[in-house]
């Protein structure tokens, strides 16, 4: 349970660190640099109940809050899906128990992700998708489990309550 406050640490002090991971590996975390000067955040959790099998391969969800500039990686994961609630207590249920869950800060801006010069900010949809299939092929070529698995893309609403 101390793992959030450890990433929040290491985002305050390292916050262009491309990836860091729990010791036991249920967990990676950082930032895939999406364009120059454009870093965007993901979040990584690892099934405990994942199953490596060739004819069943383990799904991954990549989950995407509304807005657009909702945070996947605060509000889907504290606040909807992930393995802990917004008090970092275990949540009775979360779609871990199914698959792996990636939330990403997308677009550029939102949550952890950031830009160093504001003219970079993304203008329209086509660059948001750009930079998201950026940081798939990033995170996806530099880990082979993800490679066979079956990828579900998931966007959940602006807030907690359906909000945008």
């Amino acid at each position: 349970m101390e793992k959030v406050p450890i990433l929040v640490l290491v985002l305050l002090l390292v916050p262009t660190a491309t990836a860091a991971r729990t010791q036991d590996g249920s967990e990676d975390w950082g930032y895939v640099e999406v364009r120059l000067k454009e870093h965007m955040f993901w979040w990584l959790y690892r099934s405990p109940n994942r199953v490596e099998d060739p004819s069943k391969p383990w799904p991954i969800i990549l989950w995407l809050q509304g807005g657009p500039g909702g945070s996947g990686v605060g509000i889907g994961n504290f606040e909807e899906v992930g393995p802990l609630d917004t008090n970092v207590k275990p949540r009775n249920s979360t779609w871990l128990q199914k698959a792996d869950l990636l939330f990403v800060d997308n677009p550029v801006g939102t949550g952890f992700s950031f830009v160093e010069d504001n003219a970079l900010f993304v203008k329209n949809d086509v660059e948001a998708a750009t930079d998201l299939t950026t940081l798939l092929k990033e995170l996806f070529n530099r880990n082979e489990s993800l490679q066979k698995s079956l990828l579900f893309i998931v966007a959940g609403p602006a807030n907690s309550q359906g909000r945008p």
